[in-house]
């Protein structure tokens, strides 16, 4: 444990064990030997008395017990009333919890008496530590609380196994079914025109013809692609950049780091966009680079300066500065617009013919009416790490899970011989969005205390931009497996 003190008031800490909590079953409690560094930032470290094992898991527990006389209580509930918290370490990275709250008409106080940590290790490494303060008692004279915890350890390298347990399933079900299709097709394709069941041709061959037709809205749709491939390169540059040197060290660097990988990724996101709207016979191809390269500062800004208003009347810090503003506005006309130019003109010129494995045929084939299936999705719950690796690991795991979910929903609308597959598999991937904004609000009412007009519409705001900038990214990287996946199955059968 280290200190407690107001929230309002960081600087204003004293001993943890200033308060009348008790002691952990620990028979001894020793104090940490401070360094000279912790002397002066007024550390005063000490052991919990709490019984913790690496990797042991603790169920739900008691560990002590205090006996809450008049004069105990009234430190706790001038605790209470000042917001007292307190921090704590473990491993050396440090976690937070509230001691107490009181009711709404300031009556009656009650204590947290339940820690519930959650710890997470990568071999013998702890990397992340969450406490959640639980198991609300009101204080009450001459009576005994009872103090508890629990401790439950998870390991990314599980997740990790997780996921190469579901990629091998997938695959080996999605290859098995292809076998068995090849090898329908093949003894349909032996058979003379006379033995044929027209009635019994189904699947997703038959639409081998339509399956490379261009989507509708391509202008769109390829700007999207674009802006995802683009987003997905700013998240893997950053997050290597981040392992490699302290981001964290100095305020607003990440965020200064992703504006400026942003801009000079601008490329990726004319190449990726430009080519597959030429691929798809696009003409506007100067309307289409206009679009990918302002799709997401458009976005991101017109947020950000409907916020700047609310911020300004409320005379916050958070308000921009005008010169700030001008100059998102020259880096995207004379940085992201030139280099989106460059991006979609290499695009157009080196990968904007269309190679499909099967022709495309004149007249679109009629789809089939169709029941409504039921589409399982597969979310990754984020979490941020103190180890950039494990951002990266998270980012390659989201991957993987997102191209799964997607070749699953194409395989199933194909085979329903529906050909309009590549809209499909880029809202089901982006539909991650609709779910984490939907958690957004969970969030807010339940595991926050924010208030205003400004906080509420900055924090829906920003989560907003962050959603969809997500699901974009996301809805690029399905496509784009759904894609190679597509043309795996079409080049290796057989076509009249």
């Amino acid at each position: 444990m280290n200190t407690v003190g107001p929230y309002h008031n960081r600087q204003e800490t004293y001993k943890y064990f200033s308060l009348p909590f008790c002691v952990g079953s620990k028979k001894s409690i020793s104090h940490y030997h401070e360094t000279l560094g912790e002397a002066l930032q007024g550390v005063e470290l000490e052991f919990s008395g709490l019984d913790i094992k690496f990797k042991d898991d603790v169920m739900p527990g008691t560990y002590c017990e205090i006996d809450l006389d008049k004069e105990k209580r009234d430190a706790f509930v001038y605790a209470i009333k000042n917001h007292y918290w307190y921090q704590m370490y473990i491993d050396d990275l440090p976690i937070w919890g509230i001691v107490g709250e009181a009711d709404e008409n300031g009556e009656d106080y009650y204590l947290w008496t339940y820690k519930k940590l959650e710890i997470g290790f990568n071999g013998n490494r702890i990397v992340d530590v969450n406490l959640t303060s639980e198991g609300k008692v009101k204080l009450v004279p001459n009576t005994k609380i009872q103090m508890s915890y629990s401790i439950h350890w998870f390991s990314i390298f599980n997740s990790f196994m997780m996921v190469i347990f579901l990629v091998g399933l997938v695959s080996m079900i999605l290859m098995r079914t292809l076998r068995k299709d090849y090898a329908r097709y093949s003894k349909e394709e032996e058979m003379d025109d006379m033995d044929r069941d027209l009635g019994d041709e189904y699947g997703w061959k038959q639409v081998h013809g339509d399956v490379f037709r261009p989507s509708s809205h391509p202008l769109i749709f390829s700007s999207l692609i674009g802006s995802g491939c683009q987003i997905f390169a700013v998240s893997l540059i950053v997050i290597i950049v981040a392992m490699i040197e302290d981001l964290y060290t100095e305020r607003g660097s990440m965020l200064s780091t992703a504006i400026f990988v942003y801009a000079a990724t601008s490329p990726v996101n004319g190449y990726f966009g430009g080519s597959l709207y030429a691929r798809q016979g696009g003409r506007r191809w100067i309307k289409q680079m206009f679009i990918g390269a302002f799709l997401i500062p458009a976005m991101v800004c017109g947020t950000a300066f409907f916020i700047n208003f609310i911020a300004i009347y409320y005379h916050a810090s958070r308000a921009i500065p005008f010169g700030t503003m001008v100059a998102v506005c020259c880096i995207c006309f004379f940085v992201i617009l030139p280099l989106n130019l460059v991006g979609t003109i290499l695009g157009r010129n080196l990968s904007g013919q269309p190679n499909f494995p099967c022709r495309v045929n004149a007249v679109p084939r009629p789809i089939p009416e169709k029941k409504w299936y039921f589409i399982f999705t597969s979310f990754w719950a984020y979490k941020i790490y103190y180890v950039y690796g494990f951002m990266m690991l998270v980012l390659v795991i989201l991957c993987i899970v997102t191209v799964c979910v997607t070749i699953v929903c194409t395989y199933f609308l194909l085979n329903a011989e529906d050909y309009r597959w590549q809209w499909t598999s880029f809202l089901s991937a982006a539909s991650t969005a609709i779910y984490v904004y939907m958690y957004s609000f969970y969030y807010y009412f339940f595991k926050t205390k924010m208030y205003g007009l400004f906080q509420t519409s900055f924090y829906f705001g920003y989560m907003a931009v962050f959603s969809t900038a997500l699901g974009i990214m996301c809805g690029a990287i399905g496509y784009m497996g759904t894609s190679a996946f597509v043309r795996k199955i079409y080049t290796n059968v057989k076509i009249d």
